[in-house]
């Protein structure tokens, strides 16, 4: 996804010659949990060392330039603006930050949609939000999806986005869990978010392309056993992705307690990819916009379009979409989504769209999703694993965050709070 060249640059950037092999904490991942941690880390006196299995930082965010426009690979939006301390941080720092549009747009058969029948699809996704939100009251949780009324011609359509933005189908989902996401007064960051969540990790304590293999935490400390030594620390932050902690890519040593374990297990894959058009001579108007086309055969799952007032869009894959895509060649996501635009607006009007790039998180081998999803019936999960282990060992990302699970916002945020109850128990031992 990164070019050498741009490796080698980020790797200038954040590598230092030499690490602390005794610190105070040892932190696993260096995306925008592991950033957070080390700054809060850092600010309290405490030495910290960093180890970051790729070769750049930033986890699950990546932007990278395309024709010299910024675009995010990984996570691009900035959700929940009252709530997410990347949108406060920004403002301290003087960042450009710009809302994102509450009205997105309907087309059906390639026609934008009239007033009354967007007013309808507008009040289909109402009813379904009071809904999820009446039936999440009820003390038993379900399946998100079976609550779900009649919602007449627009229902299905309603369904398919939830589910994009939930990661997997709404039958696979949390009730209880799924209105804890916050949606509302979203922003972007100019420049791109991966490249924001760069610049907050510049300068510090980086050891890149060093995978964490082992945690020894038998003894007073944590022995870290890694792809470039071993370092003893007090305490550390694991802030690797729930998908790979469920593949054992960490040994823990000894076994970790059973609520930890099944904790960890609980959490399904979640799928969210797109791929990156440029397309000039769109049909679409207005920066940064949510578009909806209903009417034909096949139904993209979510697009956003005129990225920053360009010529870049997103045509998003959910879960189902993206798994009929797999085991095929890797220019497969693109044609399928050349075959659907065309569909729905002529092969003439994509005669001059473009294929950039497809995202494969699911395939990553850092993080072989896009983000945690909580099941039905497990949504104490989250909340389980943010005990620490033995006052030793802490883990913290996207996958602990009530109101922000699956976003760079929640990451920060648990970052933070992991690194602020280190702090506090480090200086009540001191």
């Amino acid at each position: 996804m990164i070019d050498l060249a741009a490796r080698r640059g980020v790797e200038e950037a954040v590598h230092p010659a030499k690490l602390s092999q005794d610190p105070d904490v040892v932190i696993v991942g260096a995306g925008s949990a592991g950033i957070s941690a080390a700054r809060r880390l850092l600010a309290a006196g405490l030495s910290v060392s960093m180890l970051e299995a790729r070769h750049r930082i930033g986890g699950r965010t990546l932007t990278v330039s395309l024709s010299g426009h910024p675009v995010d690979l990984g996570a691009h939006w900035l959700h929940a603006g009252p709530i997410n301390p990347l949108v406060k941080l920004g403002r301290e720092r003087g960042e450009l930050l710009r809302r994102a549009p509450v009205e997105g747009r309907l087309f059906i058969k390639g026609r934008q949609a009239s007033l009354s029948e967007s007013e309808a699809f507008g009040r289909a996704f109402a009813i379904a939000d009071r809904a999820l939100t009446q039936a999440a009251r009820a003390p038993e949780d379900q399946p998100a999806g079976k609550v779900l009324p009649p919602l007449g011609r627009f229902g299905p359509r309603v369904a398919a986005i939830h589910g994009l933005i939930s990661g997997r189908p709404l039958d696979e989902v949390s009730l209880h869990d799924f209105p804890s996401m916050e949606y509302a007064d979203n922003l972007f960051i100019a420049g791109g978010l991966g490249a924001y969540i760069a610049r907050l990790g510049k300068g510090l304590p980086i050891r890149l392309g060093t995978a964490v293999h082992a945690l020894d935490w038998s003894g007073q400390g944590v022995r870290v056993e890694s792809s470039a030594g071993t370092l003893h620390a007090k305490a550390v932050i694991v802030t690797t992705p729930m998908a790979l902690l469920q593949k054992d890519v960490i040994r823990f040593a000894p076994a970790l307690p059973q609520p930890v374990a099944a904790a960890i297990y609980g959490f399904a894959q979640g799928v969210y990819e797109h791929v990156v058009l440029h397309w000039p001579d769109s049909p679409f108007r207005g920066p940064d916009r949510l578009a909806s086309l209903v009417g034909k055969h096949r139904e993209p799952p979510g697009l956003l379009t005129r990225i920053d007032g360009g010529p870049f869009h997103f045509f998003e894959l959910d879960q189902p979409t993206a798994a009929l895509l797999d085991h095929r060649d890797a220019d497969a996501p693109g044609r399928f989504a050349r075959a659907v635009l065309a569909e729905h607006f002529g092969h003439k009007a994509i005669r001059n769209l473009n294929v950039c790039r497809s995202t494969t998180w699911r395939h990553d081998p850092w993080s072989r999703a896009s983000w945690a999803v909580v099941p039905p019936g497990l949504v104490a999960v989250r909340d389980q694993l943010k005990e620490s282990v033995g006052e030793r060992i802490w883990f913290a990302g996207e996958a602990l965050s009530r109101a922000q699970w699956g976003t760079a916002g929640g990451a920060w945020e648990e970052g933070a709070r992991a690194a602020g109850e280190i702090v506090e128990r480090l200086k009540t031992r001191a």
